[in-house]
């Protein structure tokens, strides 16, 4: 999914930071010393601060693309709402049964019928989290799948022929074909989350289902679509987030007892929590920020309990651990990347063409930029497939460079493809065609090479990322129009588009935080890159790679060798242009804030783990 970590500071935000440093200094949390002894501490209030520029905006787990950030699914939406499966062992990029729903699925009929037996938690208002509840999810997934963020054609929920709930906790689905049961659950099984039949409603006066019943809702299309509707409405009605009915049927260890408009959300513990580990701390507090150096202010004055170190301001690490702070880098299973708008109605035949996608990788400088911009704190980018954090999945390939930095390279590309350079403006195309060394399909005569990047504001370091770029491109006659933005508009302008749609402006896009595998674990790339798949947001277009994709699907003897196809092959085709993993931040955490670390590889943001000591 789209990650990042970013903010931006308005003046209505500055009497919350004014309120914190009050509270701070009230005692609401305990001090950042801590004796030789480290005391457990029962209670405590503990300060998190967002992704500047991203604080959570949706809170309905049935979540759509212009929405569809980390921030709102695994620092926001978990926090209440738990998948069926949860996925993250410590450090481990792993399924943890010990911490989800259900028991593993068992997988019979040649891996074509999934049995599901729930743990039986309870929801707050004392329902039990069900099987009708798996079946009102699938319900609105079916009915109101192309909305689902993590749609993709052919995948879930095409490939469930049929599913009920067969008893009170037991679940079945019929699949159509046999898959591997390793894809299947990680990225399939990954999707269901039981929602509340207190949900079942078009209306929030509308009577409540009954939730004694042994049948199972009974929704039609229509009716799906109508309480799809509503939800969302309400969903998209930031100020009802904290007062709503709704959104206090929760089954996760917190629920939101408030929530701002500028994004300020402040937990308290569920009481009724079912799962393994219960929330020790009294109360967590989720604070927006606009900008880095915001966030870094408020930091250093020791009122944030778990915060972020700018890279720009690595200097004063040392100074933050006088002041009682641990330094912990945390790192996604990820990749980063820039997609590329292929049904732009100006540039999209260009960027249709692999040769510039190569000339175009060549000018990303992938180990200066982490040098130079990272202060050393990244890792280089050549595939889908991460090899960082260590995993199984990444071969050779994917850990060695096709396209090194070369401006004589790109010029190369270039010129041997019809394009005329220029050293006073943009490079034109004075070989119109479809021949090998033409300009290629689309591609107009005199057409010159100028193109619009959004990234997003108030991260020092790709800004200066995508300066460079910019600089490197007007070396061979590609001109760059850079503009910046907050993380949710860049995120929410990048969205697949017809090319005579309104919406198909955008060309390239950097929201500075590229993708991280969740809800789909697995790193295949059927949400990604599949034609029409809900994520796949150039709209890229390659019946090879939906074939590559499919291989990784199936129930083959050597699924590794299906993954290593899939990854070599977008190592050479470059569907985005792939820039540097950087971590997804530097945290500091008060070091008298136990349980905050490992962090999770998935984002999950965990403050159940968490407590004080002193």
């Amino acid at each position: 999914m789209r990650s990042r970590w970013v903010p931006t500071l308005t003046k209505s935000v500055m009497p919350l930071f004014a309120a914190i440093l009050v509270l701070a200094s009230c005692g609401t949390a305990p001090s950042s010393g801590s004796s030789s002894s480290a005391t457990k501490v029962k209670g405590g209030v503990a300060y998190f601060a967002e992704a500047p520029g991203s604080p959570p905006n949706y809170i309905f787990p049935f979540i759509n693309s212009s929405v569809f950030t980390n921030v709102n699914l695994y620092n926001f939406q978990i926090l209440m709402y738990r998948n069926l499966y949860f996925f993250g062992n410590g450090a481990k990029a792993q399924i943890n049964y010990s911490e989800s729903l259900a028991y593993p699925p068992v997988y019979s009929n040649n891996n074509q019928t999934v049995t599901i037996k729930l743990k039986g938690w309870k929801w707050s208002n004392g329902a039990t989290v069900n099987a009708r509840d798996l079946v009102f999810w699938m319900n609105l997934m079916k009915a109101n799948k192309t909305v689902w963020a993590d749609y993709t054609p052919g995948d879930f929920p095409d490939n469930v022929v049929s599913y009920a709930a067969t008893g009170p906790l037991t679940f079945v689905l019929h699949l159509n074909r046999t898959y591997s049961s390793s894809w299947f659950t990680y990225n399939e099984l990954s999707q269901l989350v039981p929602i509340p039949l207190f949900w079942d409603k078009t209306s929030l006066t509308a009577p409540t289902p009954s939730t004694t019943s042994t049948s199972a809702p009974d929704l039609t299309t229509a009716g799906a679509k109508a309480v799809y509707s509503f939800l969302n409405t309400q969903s998209e009605n930031l100020s009802t987030y904290g007062t709503s009915p709704l959104w206090k049927v929760v089954d996760g260890p917190w629920r939101l007892q408030s929530f701002t408009a500028v994004g300020k959300a402040v937990f308290v513990p569920n009481t009724t929590y079912s799962g393994p580990i219960k929330p020790t701390l009294s109360q967590f507090v989720e604070l927006p920020f606009n900008s880095e150096s915001s966030e870094f202010n408020v930091l250093q004055s020791g009122s944030i309990t778990y915060g972020y170190l700018p890279v720009s301001d690595l200097p004063q690490k040392s100074r933050l651990s006088s002041l009682g702070y641990t330094f912990s880098p945390w790192l996604l299973f990820g990749f980063d990347y820039m997609p590329l708008n292929f049904n732009n109605p100006t540039d999209g035949p260009i960027f249709k063409q692999l040769y510039f996608r190569q000339a175009l990788q060549h000018l990303v400088d992938q180990q200066a930029w982490i040098s130079s911009f990272l202060h050393g704190l990244g890792v280089p980018t050549y595939s889908p497939v991460p090899v960082v954090p260590s995993n199984t999945f990444a071969d050779k390939q994917s850990e060695t460079n096709p396209y090194p930095y070369s401006v004589q390279a790109a010029a190369t590309l270039l010129k041997s493809h019809g394009w005329q350079l220029s050293s006073t403006g943009p490079a034109t195309c004075i070989r119109p065609g479809t021949q090998a060394s033409d300009c290629g399909v689309g591609v107009l005569k005199n057409q010159p090479l100028t193109m619009s990047l959004q990234y997003l504001s108030g991260i020092n370091s790709v800004s200066q990322e995508m300066q460079s770029l910019k600089s490197a491109a007007a070396k061979v006659g590609i001109d760059i129009s850079l503009s910046v933005a907050p993380f949710n508009t860049v995120i929410s302008n990048a969205s697949a588009c017809t090319s005579t749609s309104p919406s198909c402006g955008w060309q390239i896009a950097n929201w500075g935080g590229g993708w991280s595998y969740s809800p789909d674990y697995y790193p295949s790339g059927e949400s990604l890159f599949s034609i029409g798949a809900g994520a796949n947001f150039g709209s890229y277009d390659s019946p090879t790679t939906n074939n590559l994709v499919l291989q990784t699907q199936v129930d083959a003897g050597n699924p590794q060798q299906a993954l290593d196809s899939y990854q070599n092959y977008f190592v050479q085709q470059l569907p985005v242009i792939y820039q540097p993993e950087g971590y997804y931040q530097l945290s500091e955490i008060k070091s008298n804030l136990k349980g905050a670390t490992p962090q999770s590889p998935y984002q999950y943001l965990l403050p159940e783990n968490w407590y004080f000591t002193k």
